[in-house]
């Protein structure tokens, strides 16, 4: 069947599966864990995986899963990758396999990925004698604070990787959809902490003290011309400063202020522009105000950039598969740790509608509520972009 026919066994066993994915996807939902503390999601990823015979290796960046299904013949090794975290986040669903655990929520989810991931493991399984390669399966952590898929990299996940697919639910856009991004589609994360050391004294007299709020104030100004005067304006950037810490009462200048911001960009450029930009404007407060700073600038994950070598195939195979033409959409200013695969190999990340019908929901939200068709649908469209990579 499978040579005349993919696309009806692929939905036949994507929907066949559906009730026992969906059942696990919510006893996932009831016990979030937050990154690098996927333990008991991570051990029910093993058992599956354990359960389907599929070879597999466990704490891979400290709490991460990584399974191997082997083809019928020689070929590349295709990655796929799922993100299993949740976000503190208190859930206000009211659904009855809402989070039981307070202020943990799995808000953007993944554990929607986690499930889909499991459903395309099981019928690549059965698939595996078609497959000319083999496809690895990335059970991965602490993709919200960007740090998971480094660590995993770090212990070998990566590790010879010819194509790499990545996924993500997307509740803006209507369940049974597809959608991509052509060149960037998600911005390179930076974070900066700045600490403005001035002189405390008495808010009186501040000609005897040295005011770092007022410093401060004057590096948040000035680092909003970094954008508007410094990056080009055909490649988007971002900069926020997102926390400003200092000072304790009416009366008393502080004797320093913190300062919390990240950095968003598309383009290496923009990149290096910024970083430069705001390292001179701190140092440029030292003589302008009388202060001394401490500017500490870490890049956390490059931009996640989609390559047409798997673009155009993954694309053709989604529309032979579901019947329809994913939409081209807008890059996000969002960040997403599967760019650390992705600058490692041809990569695509797909993205897949998930949004309920009559609902306005968002990522990130404590209303947040996909529709779980999603799930059997994404299995279909990822089971048949491997099989076609790997035939």
């Amino acid at each position: 069947m499978l040579a005349n026919d993919p696309q009806r066994l692929i939905r036949d066993a994507a929907e066949a599966a559906a009730p026992a994915l969906i059942a696990l996807r919510r006893d996932i939902h009831r016990v979030p864990e937050l990154g690098f503390q996927e333990t008991r999601t991570a051990g029910i990823v093993a058992a599956e995986l354990a359960r389907l015979g599929i070879a597999h290796r466990t704490g891979v960046g400290v709490t991460g899963v990584v399974g191997e299904i082997r083809g019928g013949r020689p070929g590349p090794t295709l990655a796929i990758r799922a993100d299993m975290d949740a976000l503190p986040i208190h859930e206000e669903t009211g659904l009855d396999f809402a989070s039981s655990v307070e202020g943990k929520m799995h808000a953007c989810g993944h554990d929607i990925h986690t499930v889909t991931l499991l459903g395309v493991a099981a019928l690549l399984k059965d698939l595996a004698p078609q497959l000319a390669g083999t496809v690895r399966l990335i059970f991965q952590p602490a993709e919200e604070i960007l740090e998971g898929a480094a660590a995993m990299i770090a212990d070998g996940a990566a590790d010879g990787i010819d194509l790499a697919l990545g996924f993500h639910n997307h509740p803006d856009m209507p369940v049974g959809s597809f959608g991509f991004v052509r060149g960037p589609c998600l911005a390179a994360s930076d974070r900066f902490d700045l600490i403005v050391q001035g002189k405390s004294g008495h808010a009186a007299h501040p000609y005897a003290a040295v005011d770092p709020i007022v410093a401060a104030a004057q590096f948040i100004t000035q680092a909003q011309t970094v954008v508007s005067r410094e990056i080009r304006p055909l490649h988007p950037a971002v900069v926020t400063v997102g926390m400003v810490q200092g000072g304790a009462t009416y009366n008393i200048i502080p004797e320093r202020v913190a300062l919390k911001g990240t950095v968003r960009t598309l383009h290496a450029a923009a990149r290096d522009t910024a970083e430069a930009a705001l390292r001179r404007l701190a140092a440029g407060l030292e003589p302008a105000m009388r202060v001394r700073c401490e500017m500490r600038y870490q890049r956390l994950v490059p931009p996640l950039v989609n390559d047409d070598r798997m673009l155009e195939p993954v694309l053709a195979s989604v529309a032979r598969q579901m019947g329809v033409t994913p939409e081209e959409g807008e890059a996000s200013m969002g960040s997403e740790d599967f760019a650390e695969f992705a600058a490692r190999a041809p990569a695509f990340h797909l993205r897949i509608g998930s949004g309920t019908p009559g609902r306005d929901d968002r990522l990130h939200n404590a209303m947040y509520q996909p529709d779980e068709a999603c799930i059997a649908l994404g299995v279909q469209a990822l089971s048949r972009a491997a099989l076609d990579l790997l035939r």
